[in-house]
């Protein structure tokens, strides 16, 4: 077992080497972000979903701290250690140990502890060769490391963005369908609620509170809920502020007062999410989409349709990517282009590699305004089983 075990080490490193040589090659700096971050910052930025798999604790002095679930949080705050402002154009490179929780239980494919090996590259604003740049280099790296047999699946987050801004609703609305579209049956259940008339929705809310807030005085907000609670007697229990509750209630009155969203929108919408196709026809179908229901998001269709031509330009397969208007991965820190590649071994479940363009997380990690930034990581233990066979 330990002679197996010394030969898997041996095995990894050696892939880990073929992986950072295509990555320095690349022109990307080599760097070690530490594994013991601030919670905060994770906890704040990566999402639901891998929020309650992250291993969090509290030091001594009663700081909260974390093991990385991945090392993009890291190389951002890295990156702005060196750079306070967060703008200047830097490529780095990784190869370290993430963490994450394993609710169905960790096996080979699923570890609790695994390696990443990965590019950051930020600061250039060309999105599109940069994202295609991106992709070539991982899956040169994969060639590399000795795989050919392999999948890509593709998303656009910037297109749906465009979709939402390019229809006529409330922004508050926009927030929850971008926030819900990483899980599937919330995002259509707030579709379908969207559509309701808005009294059914907020019917068992007290009316003479409700007719009181303006949802544009937050502050009146709170002063109207202080009172009602107190008159009424009700004390807060649990961990929601004063303040928290006053703003969803807010919102819940601006909802009453709003017209409901057409049902032909929310058609238009579904129909979106619901293409999957191969990349290019993807495009088209999109367009014919958006012809028949009147809707502008030609910039973002040129491009998606930029990237796809690059990406071939720089010797990728685009036959061989799939585009899902649904797919966002699980981090939802991304803003735009989003890829994982897959082998029939591991499935689509397990991707060997993934990644994406993540605009706005430089600012959530400190930087003074948003900072455009794409980056892919290589789960090498998958991709070494993956060229084993």
């Amino acid at each position: 077992m330990v002679a197996e075990t010394a030969r898997e080490f041996e095995a990894l490193e050696a892939q880990a080497q073929t992986l950072m040589a295509t990555f320095a090659s690349a022109g990307h700096e080599p760097v070690a972000p530490a594994a013991l971050q601030p919670a905060d910052v994770y906890l704040d930025v990566i999402g639901e979903a891998l929020r309650a798999r992250c291993y969090v604790f509290t030091d001594p002095d009663g700081d909260e701290y974390c093991l990385r679930p991945d090392l993009t949080v890291p190389i951002c705050r890295l990156h702005l250690e060196r750079h306070a402002d967060g703008a200047q154009k830097a490529k780095y490179c990784y190869n370290g140990s993430a963490f994450r929780f394993q609710p169905r239980g960790a096996n080979a494919a699923h570890p609790r502890e695994f390696r990443q090996c990965g590019i950051e590259s930020i600061g250039s604003s060309d999105r599109e060769l940069n994202d295609a740049n991106t992709l070539a280099i991982m899956l040169e790296a994969l060639k590399a490391a000795g795989l050919n047999d392999w999948t890509l699946r593709i998303g656009d987050l910037g297109l749906f963005r465009a979709l939402l801004s390019a229809i006529d609703m409330p922004e508050r609305w926009r927030e929850r369908l971008r926030h819900q579209l990483w899980r599937p049956q919330a995002f259509r259940e707030e579709l379908v609620r969207l559509t309701e008339l808005p009294a059914a929705q907020s019917s068992a809310m007290p009316e003479e509170l409700m007719q009181a807030l303006d949802p544009e005085d937050v502050e009146g907000a709170q002063r109207h809920v202080a009172q009602y609670l107190d008159q009424n007697h009700v004390e807060l229990i649990g961990v929601r502020t004063l303040e928290e509750i006053s703003r969803n209630l807010a919102r819940i009155a601006a909802d009453q007062r709003a017209e409901r969203l057409p049902v032909a929108t929310a058609n238009l919408i579904e129909g979106y999410i619901g293409v999957n196709a191969p990349a290019r026809a993807a495009g088209a179908r999109v367009k014919d989409l958006m012809r028949d229901t009147g809707v502008d998001i030609s910039p973002a269709l040129e491009s998606y349709h930029k990237r796809l031509q690059l990406l071939a330009d720089l010797g990728v397969d685009v036959t061989r990517a799939e585009f899902s208007a649904e797919f966002g991965r699980s981090l939802e820190y991304y803003t735009g282009f989003v890829f994982e590649v897959s082998v029939p071994d591991l499935g689509k479940r397990s991707p060997v590699a993934g990644g994406g363009r993540y605009d706005g997380l430089m600012k959530l990690c400190g930087a003074p305004a948003d900072v455009p930034a794409v980056g892919g990581a290589i789960h090498t233990e998958r991709l070494l089983k993956a060229v084993r066979g």
